[in-house]
């Protein structure tokens, strides 16, 4: 196969970038990639553990001269999230990512990306069979299902891991090392569904919505774009309220630490009413395109004919859900009072499913502030109170607080003074990374996080800088030299 990247530098990180880019490594189907990484430590004599739930860990020796520096670990986790255009087609468990290079930016033909968090993995590989780089003793962990709970560093032993300072690699702004960040939970709401039998004289007609941005739960979540699932609330609730619907099935979103940009509610009317449904779906496209013309400009609500289902949700049923899609939280909920521009506390409902049984809701809720956490789900869970939904808390992660004595923040700042004349940005996000949790595990060692610019993660149109990658591996590789 053609290498697409071979002409970049630094060569050997957008090697193994384009190597991990061809293999499966979705959120739960990481053994592939695993293993690669035990094949790739093997080769370079270097010890390796692969654990049960899949992490691997692997310790390099320090440069000479090195030998009693503070050991530093090199953090990323494998996992990507596997979001594709609609029309595409595309198996993330089989086929290669479809890179193209365009200037200085690597993208792909309708599909996520990976170098959230490839890029990191690909640059801690560099590192690691390198003879050139001076550094102090290392450890590289690399984890599974970051982006689906957390459940690799949930998992990881503390046995088989310690240092004394550690570097994540999970940003994706250069420029801002961060030193904080939110905690989260998935919240899952399951409502029971009650069935009967439509009404034999009503039609049955799809509303879809398509067109949103879509984005990273916790990134973008401040950018106001719209979540087709809450809209799609909005228009069953107006449509229920002219009219008496029938709803046979509800579904959006693709994963749940993604601003969900598709949407779609199978409705049955009755004949008479279909003129004041294409109204109705008419004026929405006016209100959305209005509304949203800055942040989703391209939104579009659509009405089409379709087959009658042989069944409906009952009125019960349908009370419930539409109440669910209005009164659950979703956005930003508060800001920051101590650093401006951080959002506070949020939740994204990301997917919304109907099987045999229940309809389901899965969100994302985050905070810096762990009592705002609890708050978001308190109020989640009075409103399955009011409906008869049942509230589910799955894959609970802290928040990485901020400390105010850092040696490696400093050095860092140092460092990028240095290199680059200029002043390193220190900051908090308002998304998860595994920091939290690492603390946890391997105690309360001190901690960063860097990484280059990486546009539109968790999206069909995931982006990376050539040019950012190389300076912030160059800056990595300075840093580790002045560690001694």
């Amino acid at each position: 196969m053609e290498r697409i990247l071979k002409n970049l530098t630094p060569e050997s990180v957008f090697s193994h970038f384009e190597d991990l880019t061809r293999i499966p490594r979705g959120s739960g189907n990481e053994k592939e990639v695993s293993d690669f990484l035990v094949k790739f430590a093997k080769k370079l004599g270097l010890n390796v553990i692969q654990e049960e739930c899949l992490n691997i860990i692997i310790n390099k020796p320090a440069t000479k001269g090195y030998e009693n520096a503070p050991r530093v670990i090199l953090q990323g986790h494998m996992d990507i999230v596997c979001a594709k255009r609609e029309d595409l087609e595309f198996d993330f468990e089989k086929d290669p990512i479809p890179l193209v290079l365009e200037n200085d930016i690597i993208k792909t033909k309708g599909t996520t990306l990976g170098a959230d968090n490839g890029i990191a993995i690909a640059m801690i590989m560099a590192i690691l069979e390198s003879n050139e780089i001076p550094h102090p003793p290392l450890t590289a962990l690399f984890t599974v299902s970051e982006e689906t709970g957390m459940d690799g560093v949930i998992k990881l032993n503390p046995d088989n891991i310690s240092g004394d300072i550690l570097i994540n690699i999970d940003s994706e702004e250069e420029g801002i090392a961060l030193s904080s960040c939110a905690g989260g939970v998935n919240n899952l709401i399951h409502l029971p569904i009650d069935w009967e039998f439509p009404n034999a004289s009503k039609s049955a007609y799809k509303i879809s919505i398509r067109g949103l941005l879509g984005g990273h739960s916790g990134m973008e979540i401040d950018k106001n774009r719209g979540n087709a699932i809450k809209l799609l609330g909005r228009i069953l609730d107006s449509i229920n309220r002219e009219f008496n619907i029938d709803i046979a099935n509800i579904s959006g979103g693709e994963k749940m630490n993604a601003i969900a940009k598709i949407a779609d509610a199978i409705i049955l009317i009755d004949a008479e009413n279909k003129e004041k449904l294409e109204n109705i779906i008419t004026n929405y496209n006016k209100v959305f395109s209005n509304e949203f013309k800055t942040a989703d400009p391209d939104i579009k609500v659509f009405l089409d004919k379709v087959e009658k289902p042989n069944k409906v949700f009952s009125k019960k049923t349908k009370k419930s859900l539409i109440s669910i899609l209005r009164l659950i939280p979703n956005g930003v909920q508060t800001m920051s009072a101590d650093i401006k521009g951080l959002v506070e506390s949020s939740n994204n409902i990301g997917v919304l499913t109907t099987s045999e049984n229940k309809i389901s809701f899965s969100s994302s809720v985050r905070s810096s502030i762990k009592t705002l956490k609890i708050e978001i789900n308190n109020r989640i869970q009075n409103i399955c109170d009011l409906t008869g939904a049942n509230m589910e808390l799955i894959a609970d992660y802290p928040e990485w607080e901020y400390k105010v004595n850092s040696p490696i923040r400093d050095l860092m700042q140092d460092v990028y003074r240095d290199m680059y004349g200029k002043e390193l940005k220190v900051d908090a996000i308002h998304a998860g990374l595994e920091c939290g949790l690492l603390k946890e595990k391997v105690g309360d060692i001190d901690m960063i996080s860097i990484g280059p610019n990486l546009y539109d993660a968790h999206t069909p149109n995931e982006h990376l800088s050539v040019s950012s990658t190389k300076r912030v591996f160059d800056f990595l590789c300075k840093v580790l030299k002045r560690i001694k």
